[in-house]
């Protein structure tokens, strides 16, 4: 049995041991960044299938957090104590983390997969739009809590001035077949920390008929596509909102694309066939959606031999991923371990 990782709040049994698989997200961009009508940004994002964070965590003599991003999740610890009194001794191991600083959530899923485990550890479940809020996650994006949460393409309704997340405000499920080629770059980071604020700070002013026109496009276009699963009409509003958004972000992060290794592949797929194509939040993760395994993977094929082209081990195909984080308690019972 798969545990809901949205639950709300209320006390549950304690289990044993729990694990937790959160799905990685790509960010699409912002529909509004004009903010004028009291809501600010507005994000469009898709969780996909790799990569992933696993973790595990179980009862301990004393706290111990072992494996990429324990750091995170030891401060994970201590900010549950503060605010819902979680005081627990844990031993959490980290399987498996999203590259941190690559536009794919890293953060926020490790955050909240580490506090829906010790959470149900000590006895409790809190939903995860609260611990978004509790632990600061969602500044200016809903995305992130709304994939853990539900899976599937999300769209969140951009900040306004209540002192929590954006909330979610459509989720539609990525069409099975479709796939997603991920191109890394290893060598860069995406704005994060104070450079990502920043960057918010000093860019310039985004023109009011722009976002309008954005808006219209997602509502109109790229939402009634997907849910009719019209793969070309979909890549049609997908890229033509991440040109526009990547040319507003360019003065931060040298161009449309923060990779020139990346935007090259990206080139290339889009003259192979992509339906859409762009950059992941900050990047320097670039995306090509396709509409098939074959296609993908021929695409992939070519780019991997192509003399300037991005080394394999620097590129994935992924699914889109339609459901949300997904938790597996173990009971002990009457010195069996039972699995829920």
């Amino acid at each position: 049995m798969q545990s809901p990782a949205g639950a709300s709040r209320h006390a549950v049994p304690t289990p044993a041991h729990i694990r937790v698989t959160a799905p990685a997200r790509l960010h699409f961009g912002f529909v509004d960044l004009h903010g004028g009508l009291g809501r600010r940004f507005g994000s469009l994002g898709l969780a996909i299938d790799r990569p992933a964070v696993r973790l595990r965590a179980s009862h301990a003599a004393e706290t111990e957090v072992v494996g990429p991003g324990a750091e995170r999740v030891s401060h994970v610890l201590s900010a549950l104590n503060q605010r819902y009194g979680v005081d627990l001794a844990a031993r959490v191991e980290i399987e498996e983390a999203i590259p941190s600083h690559a536009g794919l959530g890293s953060g926020t899923q490790i955050t909240l997969a580490a506090a829906v485990a010790l959470c149900a550890l000590s006895g409790q479940i809190v939903s995860v739009p609260e611990l978004a809020r509790g632990l600061q996650r969602g500044a200016r994006s809903g995305i992130g809590a709304g994939v853990f949460e539900l899976g599937g393409f999300v769209v969140d309704g951009g900040r306004g001035d209540a002192d929590a997340a954006p909330p979610v405000i459509s989720r539609l499920p990525f069409p099975e077949d479709w796939r997603v080629v991920l191109l890394f770059d290893r060598q860069l980071t995406g704005l994060h920390g104070e450079g990502e604020v920043a960057a918010f700070r000093d860019l310039p002013h985004f023109p009011e008929r722009e976002a309008e026109r954005l808006a219209r496009l997602v509502l109109m276009k790229l939402l009634p596509a997907l849910a009719e699963a019209r793969l070309e009409e979909f890549g049609a509003a997908l890229t033509q909102l991440q040109q526009r958004i990547g040319d507003h972000f360019a003065p931060a992060q040298g161009g449309r694309y923060a990779s020139r290794r990346v935007e090259r592949g990206l080139q290339r797929l889009a003259d192979w066939g992509a339906a859409a194509y762009g950059q992941s939040s900050w990047g320097p993760t670039g995306f090509a959606i396709f509409g098939g395994q074959a296609a993908a993977e021929a695409a992939v094929q070519r780019l991997s031999g192509a003399r300037d082209g991005i080394e394999a081990e620097s590129i994935e195909i992924a699914r889109g991923c339609n459901r949300g984080a997904q938790l597996h308690p173990v009971y002990a019972i009457a010195g069996r371990a039972v699995a829920a």
